[in-house]
């Protein structure tokens, strides 16, 4: 029995098919979009998102915004650390400062003790000396050098005697020590100067001792 098969001419196409146009151009034949097609093209992709440099404006503000937070915040941190580096450093001042006093009156007893040999003397110095080590060990410095140049920053002059024998301005004599705590003056050093002797130019030499 014959059956009835459309005729290849009036197959249909699957709808799956590709099908490809012969134009006749050969591939030497193709040309790319130039660059002035091409911006236009981007022109015209640009303007369908009329936001986008809005957002990358936004996005460097805050990116600037978060870097100036970070620097400051970088800012404090060091600040804060120094500060609490000087709190720690100069937090014993004000108890140095009460304990000067009890140092002044410990060697203006030496100064009268008539026998130093004594066992009573023996002992007040061994004390004297155990507060002085303590302190020391803490960043107390003592101002106490004679036969130095004076100085404002350090020497306090409370008397002046003339002395022709050594330059003029020059500390003979440290009538009640000074004090530094670090690199921080407690207490200027109390001191004779000497005046009328020659004048010498100001040299190095802090007189700390």
């Amino acid at each position: 029995m014959a059956t009835d098969r459309p005729d290849d001419g009036d197959q249909e196409v699957s709808d799956d098919a590709y099908v490809i146009e012969d134009t006749g151009e050969s591939l030497s034949d193709f040309q790319p979009p130039s660059a002035e097609e091409g911006a236009s093209s981007a022109g015209r992709s640009g303007s369908l998102e009329p936001g986008a440099d809005a957002l990358r404006q936004e996005n460097q503000k805050i990116r600037d915004q978060y870097l100036r937070s970070l620097a400051d915040f970088e800012n404090f941190r060091k600040r804060s650390e120094r500060e609490k580096s000087e709190f720690h450093r100069y937090a014993n001042l004000q108890i140095m400062k009460e304990l000067l006093p009890v140092l002044d009156n410990f060697e203006r007893a030496f100064s009268h003790v008539p026998d130093a040999e004594g066992e009573f003397a023996k002992g007040i110095e061994l004390i004297y000396r155990q507060l002085a080590d303590s302190l020391q060990k803490n960043g107390l410095r003592a101002i106490g050098e004679a036969g130095v140049p004076f100085d404002p920053n350090i020497h306090e002059a409370v008397m002046r005697e003339e002395d022709p024998s050594v330059p003029s301005h020059t500390v003979t004599e440290v009538l009640q020590k000074g004090y530094f705590l670090h690199d921080r003056l407690v207490r200027p050093a109390m001191v004779r100067v000497a005046v009328g002797g020659p004048d010498r130019q100001q040299h190095a030499g802090s007189g700390i001792i």
